[in-house]
């Protein structure tokens, strides 16, 4: 499989990219927890069927000592027991800030109250770009139709 565009040749992208890339590394650098962020961005690219963002963060995720468990469960995290209370709040504020065209609304007050419960607001804030940066991320790979399995961990960081 061949992507439709190559980004790394464009030098639009090339100045798109360097700006989305200091976004993505104030995220990383937040004070949001580092697995809360690897299984955010996961589950986000899970619903919007990105394959270069789902092997991405499962690796980078296993790279940081995730476990294998917890990596298959996200796809079904509600049934799941292996995560906290603070990281179940984070996924369905991710789950709803994502399919924001599914429901009117976007996030709910009540699923917001209670993502504010585990985390403050700086926390808050990086948890709603986080969700905003992936979805655009998503976005630009399935679009060109970005092939996925090659990626080394740490590779864009």
């Amino acid at each position: 499989m061949d992507a439709r565009l190559n980004y790394f040749a464009s030098p639009t992208a090339g100045k798109a990219f360097k700006h989305l890339m200091s976004a993505g590394k104030a995220i990383k650098d937040s004070s949001l927890p580092a697995a809360t962020q690897e299984l955010v961005a996961l589950r986000v690219s899970q619903i919007n069927g990105c394959a270069v963002c789902i092997d991405m963060h499962t690796k980078d995720a296993a790279a940081a000592g995730e476990t294998p468990v917890r990596l298959h469960l996200v796809a079904a995290w509600r049934e799941a027991t292996v995560f906290t209370e603070a990281e179940r709040a984070a996924l369905e504020l991710a789950e709803q800030g994502t399919r924001i065209a599914d429901g009117a609304g976007g996030v709910s007050d009540a699923v917001w109250a209670t993502a504010a419960k585990h985390y403050d607001e700086e926390q808050l804030t990086s948890l709603v770009v986080l969700v905003s940066f992936m979805n655009t991320a998503n976005r630009l790979n399935v679009i060109a139709q970005q092939p996925a399995g090659s990626y080394e961990p740490g590779q864009f960081h």
